[in-house]
């Protein structure tokens, strides 16, 4: 049974609700440490995340044991914080994931797994709160639910403005999560600003050419695109597609390259990757797919560019070892390739 009895919970030890923390009527039976208002919410944290983290979280949430002295006690609350700080990267990542896979509501249980080990690791006004803030407030306004992202974001903000050591990479995401507020309000004037900040301190952080930075430009494209300023816009997704086209033929060129000077002993042929985290792999595949349809909606006027964008797709998806989405694009690109050579329209 995974229904909580009223009398069998110790006396002051409220539980609450893991998703929305209101008084919790159920327990997860798998790790017994983790509760819930009612059937719907624990459904929704299983699928999110729950069931990646169920066994992690007991001796999270259970009494520390006894130890015989003050160095075994050290060690003991350093291997728990360092537990901590493990699901606060993977919570983070997952949450990242599901935005970049459109699946909002799945993303808001893992940002708040993220949020609440950050506050047990770094306090409740630290600066490290702050992409726990901005990953609810996105997916908030891909709810819909702009109300609330604006709460989000505004602690992000306040806790920004005290901080006095917040990092490049923080002030870009914030900006680029205040730039897609004002997208969903049509406040577009409001939204350039904010993107022209993120892609500012991303290029500060990062450079102007790296991958992070990319999407601050994305997303100044987009804004261009809806306002039918073409040119800019396509200036913008000419500038993304080229910077993941080098970054994935750069470490193409760096994989291969291994292989011919590495001799691995056990006969294993070494792993086609990315270098890139589940999350950062999503972005890719939902920025360089979104530039292709809108490639492909103007092939007509510049079908290179379309071939481009589907060359790098390819390289995306081998290096992500995803064969069969990779050869289905690489039969693509070649067929846009040879109409273009030819002058013959693809059927």
């Amino acid at each position: 049974m995974d229904i909580i009895y009223p009398l069998a919970v110790p006396k002051g030890r409220p539980l609450r609700c893991e998703v929305c923390e209101a008084p919790a009527e159920r327990v997860c039976t798998a790790c017994t440490v983790t509760y819930y208002c009612g059937v719907v919410h624990q459904r929704a944290d299983w699928s999110s995340i729950h069931e990646k983290i169920c066994q992690l979280l007991i001796p999270l949430r259970t009494s520390m044991p006894f130890y015989n002295s003050e160095e075994e006690r050290q060690h003991g609350l350093q291997q728990l914080q360092q537990r901590q700080k493990h699901l606060i990267e993977f919570c983070y990542t997952v949450a990242q994931k599901y935005l970049f896979e459109g699946k909002h509501e799945a993303a808001v249980p893992a940002a708040l797994h993220s949020l609440r080990f950050r506050m047990n690791v770094h306090g409740l006004s630290s600066v490290e709160l702050v992409p726990a803030y901005l990953l609810l407030a996105e997916a908030s306004l891909g709810l819909g639910q702009i109300v609330q992202a604006e709460e989000y974001l505004s602690q992000a903000q306040w806790t920004v403005l005290k901080s006095t050591d917040c990092c490049y990479a923080t002030h870009s995401l914030l900006h680029r999560n205040l730039g897609l507020l004002h997208i969903a309000k049509e406040n577009y004037k409001e939204a350039r600003y904010h993107l022209a900040n993120d892609i500012y301190f991303a290029s500060c952080a990062f450079g102007t050419e790296d991958i992070r930075t990319s999407g601050g430009y994305f997303h100044l494209a987009k804004i261009f695109y809806g306002l039918k300023k073409l040119d800019l816009a396509d200036t913008l997704y000419t500038k993304v597609s080229e910077i993941w086209s080098k970054y994935l033929n750069d470490r193409y060129q760096m994989l291969s390259q291994a292989r011919i000077q590495q001799i691995d002993l056990l006969g294993k042929r070494f792993e086609t990757d990315t270098g890139l985290d589940e999350a950062q792999e999503a972005e890719a595949v939902q920025i360089l797919t979104s530039i292709w349809n809108i490639r492909e909606s103007t092939s007509n006027t510049a079908p290179q560019k379309t071939i481009f964008v589907l060359k790098t797709l390819v390289m995306l998806y081998y290096l992500m070892m995803n064969s069969s989405k990779g050869h289905a694009i690489t039969s693509l690109s070649t067929s846009r390739e040879l109409s273009y050579v030819t002058g013959r329209p693809t059927s």
